[in-house]
């Protein structure tokens, strides 16, 4: 693990009190008690000059709940009564600060911490002043923002406000309703000159208006939709698949978690911006479209953070003999998603500091639907991106 003493980094999430961002908290404050090992942290083998250490992270940010950490966790059931007594207590200190909601782009989640702002100029100024604080307070040399609120509906990416950085500023002086409260955030940090991370399947930095935005600025940004478990399994076992000549004829894969996350997708306009992330990677790695490629996500309450995925894959081989793959990932979401928002976070920081600005192509690898630097198709195999970034680091 490669460190640079005394360098201090703070990350903001959006989302503060969600279960992935209460369990990233907790993991690295475990680290610092020494109560918690390195383990499923994918580059904590890696020596990278530069890299900010995780003792050295520091957390903040926004949640539309005013809980305290350590209530919002306690809720969330991925932590234990011990962790949160021992090694994670320092949740129980901490409180996220108000946040921008909306009922039309989240309709199932909301509540009562919220910034008050006339318009959205206003609000982008309160985030604003909420990172300049931040910073201030906590005597950290930079700061990282990281999206891990709920998934917002789709918009219209068609709509002008959206498709340059000049129609964008006037979107926000008009409070133009094609922009969401994620693009907010990510408009905040990109000019400021923050590093942006969108971990959800929701439309922030993505929009033309956005990108350019960080390009201009040389504003590392990097998303979308972390890719933890389902769609991790497809981008390793579909070149595999390909390499062997075995032909996908149909892919179902099914979904149940009872956690934050399930409930926002319990919304039909939710939903459809996590399928819209999730539909296109196999067709991009084998080269041909599946055309039974099927994907249901289902809210299941009494599973809370405890995910299982099924997948069923029909194959056909040699002499037209068809066969079938079964998989059934019983997995914590929260466990898998916690470890990739921390190394996205550093990696963001050192792209600042090697001053390499705008989209951050290398961090493919932990994204289902990543965004590219110049308008090709996203690299969506697990060993190319992997290989991506660890040349992008200077590591083998």
């Amino acid at each position: 693990m490669s460190m640079q003493p005394g360098r201090r980094v703070g990350v903001a999430f959006v989302g503060m009190g969600g279960a992935v961002a209460t369990t990233a908290i907790a993991g690295i404050e475990m680290i610092k008690s020494g109560s918690n090992r390195l383990d499923g942290l994918p580059l904590a083998g890696h020596a990278v000059a530069g890299m900010v250490g995780y003792k050295d992270l520091v957390f903040g940010g926004w949640d539309l709940n005013g809980d305290d950490l350590g209530a919002a966790a306690s809720g969330h059931g991925v932590l234990t009564k011990q962790d949160l007594e021992n090694g994670a207590q320092v949740l129980n200190g901490m409180k996220p600060w108000p946040a921008v909601g909306s009922a039309k782009f989240c309709k199932n989640i909301d509540g009562g911490n919220r910034i008050v702002a006339k318009d959205h100029r206003e609000a982008v100024d309160c985030i604003a002043d909420d990172l300049k604080r931040f910073r201030e307070e906590s005597g950290v040399d930079d700061v990282v923002v990281v999206n891990l609120a709920s998934t917002e509906r789709w918009p219209d990416l068609d709509d002008p406000t959206l498709n340059s950085a000049a129609a964008f500023e006037r979107g926000l002086d008009a409070s133009d309703e094609a922009i969401s409260p994620a693009m907010l955030y990510a408009y905040a940090a990109i000019k400021n000159g923050i590093p942006y991370a969108n971990f959800t399947p929701s439309v922030a930095a993505d929009v033309p208006a956005l990108v350019d935005l960080a390009k201009q600025m040389n504003v590392p940004v990097a998303g979308k939709d972390g890719k933890t478990g389902q769609t991790m399994m497809k981008t390793v076992l579909a070149p595999a698949l390909k390499s062997r000549a075995l032909h996908v004829d149909g892919w179902f894969s099914t979904n149940i978690l009872g956690n934050r996350d399930g409930l926002a997708l319990n919304d039909k306009d939710s939903l459809q911006s996590k399928l819209n992330t999730k539909g296109t990677v196999l067709d991009s790695i084998l080269g041909y479209p599946v055309e039974d490629h099927l994907v249901h996500i289902h809210y299941y309450r009494p599973r809370g953070d405890d995910k299982e995925a099924w997948d069923n894959i029909d194959v056909t081989g040699f002499l037209g003999q068809r066969m079938q793959i079964k998989i059934n990932f019983l997995c914590k979401d929260s466990i898998l998603a916690a470890p990739l928002v921390i190394e996205i976070a550093r990696v963001l920081d050192l792209a600042k500091k090697r001053g390499d600005g705008g989209v951050q192509e290398q961090l493919s690898l932990f994204f289902k639907a990543p965004m590219v630097k110049n308008g090709h198709g996203p690299e969506h195999a697990f060993g190319a991106q992997e290989r991506m970034l660890l040349d992008w680091l200077g590591v083998h």
